[in-house]
């Protein structure tokens, strides 16, 4: 039974620093919550262009959100968004160009994670990807228009230094999206969540990326 066990918690210690290999890959910092918060923290996934350039990717912190939750309101999460600065620049395979990253990036990634844990109780589930796809559209084009009424202004400490972000609720939860102070690694940031409020959050860099891999 101990051999068992020992096993089973080797294979878990080797798939954390399985899912750790593709933040490590990355040419830019990652961005977490502050040291203010006390919390677990969790890695979800990275994304990355066709030539396997990392080009973004999450974090999370508190409890990990599930669809399966009713209320989903129940839960307190915190998901940071981080992404990289890139200019326009031609495809992997040189045929075409690739669009520039910008906030908005940042605010589509963010509005389309939060959508991805949320699951509307009175819902039935042979809907769900009507809605998903009806909610998913009108995330972009929130994104696409943060000058709008339908965004506010939120400053937030980013490295200590106050930072300016566009801010928005739902009754599924917040979404915010801006930048790291500009510089050599400057990074786009966005950031999701549900249960905690976003007033009062700060970010800095992820400096020891252990501290994720519970």
């Amino acid at each position: 039974m101990e051999t068992t066990s020992r096993t089973a918690e080797q294979q878990a210690s080797a798939a954390v620093g399985r899912k750790a290999d593709g933040y490590l890959l990355a040419a830019f910092p990652w961005y977490g919550l502050d040291e203010a918060f006390t919390g677990p923290r969790w890695l979800m996934q990275v994304g990355a262009a066709a030539d396997g350039t990392v080009e973004h990717g999450a974090v999370g912190h508190g409890e990990e959100p599930t669809i399966k939750v009713e209320p989903p309101q129940d839960e307190r999460f915190a998901v940071v968004v981080t992404v990289a600065d890139r200019p326009v620049r031609r495809s992997a395979d040189g045929t075409g160009l690739m669009e520039a990253t910008s906030v908005s990036t940042a605010a589509w990634l963010a509005g389309s994670g939060l959508l991805a844990h949320t699951w509307p109780t009175q819902m039935d589930r042979t809907l769900r990807q009507d809605w998903l796809d009806q909610q998913t559209m009108l995330a972009w084009e929130l994104a696409d228009d943060l000058g709008g009424g339908s965004w506010s202004e939120l400053m937030l400490p980013v490295d200590g230094v106050p930072t300016s972000f566009a801010y928005r609720e739902s009754e599924y939860g917040w979404v915010l999206a801006g930048s790291s102070p500009e510089g050599p690694e400057s990074v786009h940031i966005g950031a999701y969540g549900r249960g905690m409020s976003a007033y009062g959050l700060g970010f800095s860099v992820v400096q020891d990326l252990t501290a994720y891999e519970s």
